[in-house]
């Protein structure tokens, strides 16, 4: 372990680690279904095996942060952790391998026989912070993909990463497959521009993390890129909504963990039901010191139950990614004017409706344009794992190739198989 972490730090180009990356790529490609399998699941054992030492790694990391940064809780490996990350990939191994597939197969006039097939897309390289469970998650999609990935992970988790690659290579090596297939890169930033400009080498940059990485990325990278957006979520309370089942469901959202991007940000709110739903949050965020920043209808209403943890919002708290126990509340004259406000502040990541008004309900699926849309519903959900997927690379909040959980399915791209006996084309 101490001989990778010094070799990351002596390094001076990864031009080198790239183009091992890309040779290695070949050998992943080459993979059975049942051997990927197995790779995954002795990976899950090994982590079980070593949760001790990846914790002590881990909290090495977590000495230099303070527990109030938000980014804290995203750092954090506890046993349970680990444990969910072994059973995360005990089910991406179970999940059907997306390769090898047969898109489409059909014979021509010519005799030429066509077939379609998804193949892997290659070098995933991944550009992440502060979260050392999507060293592994990334991990596991594109060995069962049959992909080989170049990670660059934050600083703040260097020491965690560093020891799950230890373990990551240690069971390729256990399978005879070259470590280089799965590289961790030094976190020096002058090296994030060769990464983004390495199109020789890699296939695709995948930036996870805050606006401004993921922004920095989109202006600088040569290599296709697919964005995994920001989270700004909204969870909407029409005047019909069952409104204990909405205090759940906004408390689930703001509370249950609140560093992650599908947190709920803005608490959207009929003017019709503010007066009797918003001093029904009262005791739960009491319970949590949730910070809330209201528009003026909202912090009167709030006021008037002596809520202490209360800021008078303005512009720049709506569309907002809090990343913390903090939110807004926008108080609406009806459904219209929730669909605008929601239209012109959302991140296009998770969006709810509360309500009993099935119309509404509908409408507010088929109009919102987000990645993942919910009715009486915590937008919590918007995972992978959550989906069924087995994991997540990240929530892609754009249109083209990927969008929603970013998951086994989509680590893919298509090849066309053609068959033929002496045609010429004149």
């Amino acid at each position: 372990m101490e001989l990778e972490t010094q070799e990351l730090e002596t390094i001076t180009t990864i031009v080198p680690m790239l183009a091992k990356t890309h040779a290695a790529s070949a050998e992943v490609r080459r993979l059975t279904d049942a051997r990927k399998k197995a790779i995954l699941d002795r990976l899950a054992e090994v982590l079980l095996e070593n949760k001790a030492q990846i914790i002590l790694e881990n909290q090495k990391d977590l000495s230099r942060m303070s527990p109030e940064d938000p980014k804290y809780d995203r750092l954090t490996l506890t046993e349970k952790r680990i444990a969910d990350l072994a059973s995360s990939l005990n089910d991406v191994a179970d999940l059907p391998d997306p390769t090898g597939q047969i898109l489409l197969e059909k014979s021509l006039e010519n005799g030429l026989s066509i077939r379609k097939i998804a193949v892997p897309l290659g070098v995933v390289g991944v550009i992440y912070e502060s979260r050392p469970n999507v060293t592994i998650d990334v991990t596991s999609l594109c060995i069962r993909s049959g992909n080989a990935v170049v990670l660059r992970g934050g600083s703040d988790a260097y020491e965690t990463n560093i020891c799950l690659i230890g373990l990551i290579h240690k069971v390729l090596k256990e399978f005879d497959i070259n470590t280089d297939a799965i590289t961790l890169l030094p976190v020096n930033r002058e090296f994030v521009k060769e990464l983004l400009t390495a199109t020789r080498y890699v296939d695709v940059i995948i930036p996870r993390g805050s606006e401004s990485l993921i922004e920095f990325v989109r202006k600088n990278s040569l290599v296709p890129t697919i964005e995994t957006g920001a989270g700004v979520c909204h969870t909407y309370v029409e005047t019909t909504a069952n409104l204990e089942n909405a205090r759940n469901i906004v408390v689930n959202a703001k509370v249950s963990r609140p560093s992650v991007c599908n947190s709920l940000d803005t608490v959207v709110v009929d003017r019709a039901i503010a007066a009797q739903f918003l001093p029904m949050l009262k005791e739960d965020f009491l319970k949590y010191n949730v910070e809330v920043f209201a528009d003026e209808t909202a912090f009167e209403i709030l006021s008037s139950v002596n809520y202490p943890y209360l800021q008078q919002a303005d512009e720049a708290d709506f569309g907002r990614e809090f990343l913390d126990f903090k939110c807004s509340v926008k108080i609406v004259e009806g459904f219209d004017e929730a669909l605008k406000h929601i239209g012109k502040y959302s991140s296009r990541h998770s969006e709810a409706i509360i309500s009993e008004n099935t119309e509404y309900c509908l409408i507010f699926q088929q109009e919102i344009d987000a990645a993942a849309v919910y009715a009486n519903a915590s937008t919590r959900f918007t995972d992978g794992g959550a989906f069924g997927l087995g994991a997540e690379i990240g929530i892609s909040t754009q249109k083209l190739h990927a969008r929603g959980p970013f998951a086994l399915e989509k680590l893919v791209t298509e090849k066309w198989i053609v068959t033929g006996e002496g045609q010429v084309r004149w």
